[in-house]
């Protein structure tokens, strides 16, 4: 069911036991879940009818947190992410082979 507010603690519970949430971005919603796990993320497939080969953005707290995810990351965008994050700065990254969560 949906629920409408801003309580933060709120948001992280629902993450916490894998349900969707909306989260307002500069110009449109989007919708958040665990990238982590693989139930959570077919959620958001499932909620936006959107085909499995279209890849989800996933969000970390710090650039260290990145590296558990990627393969490797150019000097050149190194850089950019250091200068600009947190921030609006999106990378395209190599994920792991480890990460394919579906």
């Amino acid at each position: 069911m949906a629920e409408i507010g801003k309580d933060i603690q709120k948001g992280k519970d629902f993450l916490e036991k894998d349900e969707l949430v909306a989260v307002p971005t500069e110009t449109v919603y989007g919708l958040a879940a665990n990238a982590l796990n693989p139930i959570a993320v077919a959620k958001i497939f499932e909620a936006k009818e959107r085909p499995t080969f279209d890849p989800l953005i996933v969000h970390t707290h710090s650039l260290h947190e990145v590296y558990k995810f990627i393969t490797n990351i150019h000097p050149a965008l190194l850089k950019l992410a250091e200068a600009f994050w947190p921030g609006p700065l999106t990378l395209l990254l190599s994920k792991k082979r480890s990460f394919l969560v579906w």
